[in-house]
């Protein structure tokens, strides 16, 4: 026998009306053995790690001498490798950067940059924000052509 109640105009059965509270209980009891599972589980890794280094503090005082120097060794070679990784990029930036300057590639760059700034300035000037720090200088077709040739 269900029980039937209106709520806000509609008809539900007393068991609808429990259907929250047993949705709730079963969210806790999951909660608390999901929680109570992972408390068990950090407490064995914890054990274990303890075991693990009672156990391997005699190898490690053994074995210091040996160890110590060994670790010292391969840090400087990291070291030494990553340093000369990182000249070696250094040197050959550098280099790329000397080659295009020296086969004139930076000029076109710099002509660009300067009709680009110019065409800022003269977009400034036009819609009235303003002008740019050298005082809105403008360039001429021909100039612009001089300018890529040079």
């Amino acid at each position: 026998m269900t029980d039937v109640y209106h709520h806000r105009g509609q008809a539900m059965h007393h068991r609808q009306r429990n259907e929250p509270r047993v949705h709730t209980v079963v969210k806790a009891v999951t909660a608390a053995s999901t929680g109570g599972s992972l408390l068990i589980l950090s407490g064995l890794t914890l054990v274990g790690t303890v075991i693990t280094l009672t156990m391997a503090t005699p190898l490690l005082v053994i074995f210091s001498p040996v160890l110590v120097p060994a670790v010292i060794t391969v840090f400087v070679l990291l070291t030494g490798l990553l340093t000369s990784g990182g000249f070696g990029l250094a040197a050959a930036t550098v280099l790329s950067w000397m080659y295009r300057y020296v086969a004139g590639e930076h000029r076109t760059h710099e002509a660009r940059h300067k009709i680009g700034s110019k065409g800022w300035e003269r977009d400034q000037h036009a819609t009235g924000k303003g002008h740019h720090a050298t005082g809105g200088v403008q360039l001429t077709t021909s100039a612009r052509k001089g300018l890529l040739e040079s």
